[in-house]
């Protein structure tokens, strides 16, 4: 199956990098290659561009759509969390310009053997990295119920959450859930029918704390924003899109810690905590997708861009 993924927030995030033809810029969510193709194509001779991606399908995919820009461009198979590495195996320590586009690509939403989705049956794997070892099968069959009832109810966001992970054990010690379906079938069974009809597909926030849970997603983003805000030069700019409330929260607070870093007594006349600014917050409130985008583009409906700017 071709690398399909229609970049949300295409026109906004390129605009928001205000990209300086002689830049250095970097993708650490390459996926198909959409925002980078057009960060390339705004960048001269001395211009450069990093896509990292750690699935193998998107580094192929953005490969080939990214081969006209020739030595520019560097492709690396990575997790966006290891950016600084791999950036100073690159001989890069700064950077004009990061881009993120979180969450899951409509490529692997539509590869029904890559157990993203809970529309078809297949294995139940969700992994993004498929070189790493841990599937969504290991979390379903061998998670206690209280640790799954808390990725439910964390990642999830699921208030049938508890029913869920009780209704998941009690079918595993039967024979273990093998697949999207019987995962799917599971879900369907622990949620009352009054509330399916209410807030769409009853498997879909169980789904989605699983593939965070799995593939850490959480885990990185927190972990990497402070990071990447340091690798920026003065001027440069971070755009990372969002698709759900906890991504969103993570980012909006990381930003606004970045900003405004003081650990003072508001009482205090004068800073003495020595926490200075790093930039500004572009964004005050997140941009969202247009009318249009919306109506192209129904998977663009939670799409959230902030920026932020290094000082």
């Amino acid at each position: 199956m071709t690398f399909r993924h229609t970049s949300v927030l295409l026109e906004e995030t390129v605009n928001g990098l205000n990209i300086k033809p002689d830049g250095i810029y970097v993708d650490g969510t390459l996926g198909g290659g959409g925002h980078a193709y057009e960060v390339c194509r705004r960048l001269n001779d001395k211009g450069r561009f990093i896509g990292i991606d750690q699935d193998e399908a998107a580094i192929v995919a953005a490969g080939i759509r990214l081969g006209g820009f020739g030595e520019k461009v560097t492709i690396v198979r990575s997790n966006y969390c290891d950016m600084k590495l791999r950036l100073q195996e690159l001989g890069i320590d700064k950077v004009d310009g990061i881009v993120l586009d979180l969450g899951v690509s409509s490529y692997q939403l539509d590869t029904t053997e890559r157990g993203f989705s809970y529309k078809a049956d297949a294995p139940l794997d969700m992994r993004m990295d498929r070189r790493q070892s841990l599937t969504a099968k290991e979390i379903v069959n061998t998670y206690s119920e209280q640790e799954l009832y808390r990725i439910i109810r964390d990642y999830g966001e699921d208030k049938f959450a508890k029913n869920i992970a009780k209704h998941i054990v009690a079918e595993r010690g039967k024979s273990p859930i093998e697949t999207t379906g019987e995962l799917s079938e599971v879900i369907r069974h622990a949620i009352p029918m009054k509330f399916q009809k209410m807030a769409g597909h009853p498997a879909k926030r169980t789904f989605q704390a699983i593939r965070i849970e799995l593939n850490r997603e959480l885990e990185v983003l927190k972990d990497s924003l402070d990071t990447m805000i340091d690798m920026l030069s003065p001027g440069g700019r971070i755009c990372i899109i969002t698709f759900h409330s906890l991504e969103d929260r993570i980012v909006k607070s990381a930003f606004r810690k970045n900003e405004n870093p003081c650990t003072c007594p508001s009482h205090f006349p004068v800073c003495v905590c020595g926490n200075v600014s790093k930039g500004n917050v572009i964004t005050r409130k997140p941009i969202l997708p247009g009318e249009k985008e919306l109506e192209e583009n129904s998977r663009s409906k939670s799409a959230k861009l902030r920026i932020f700017e290094r000082c």
